[in-house]
């Protein structure tokens, strides 16, 4: 993928961090270290200041379902 990811990229970047962390439930991540986690992606090229709860909470709901195998 050439384009960079955005915060809009939820399931995307749920997908990359279960790949990244295969065996971290991210329901036990707190957002401080989410919002780090996303921002270290390679392919993550949007504003980190750009997150707020509602993001997060999405990109951890996308991640948990990776997560759970669906």
């Amino acid at each position: 993928m050439s384009a960079k990811l955005k915060w809009s990229d939820t399931e995307e970047i749920g997908i990359r961090l279960h790949e990244k962390f295969p065996d971290v439930d991210p329901l036990s991540v707190r957002f401080t270290d989410l919002l780090r986690w996303i921002s270290e992606l390679e392919d993550f090229g949007d504003d980190p200041k750009a997150a707020n709860e509602k993001k997060l909470e999405a990109v951890q709901m996308a991640w948990y379902e990776e997560f759970q195998g669906k």
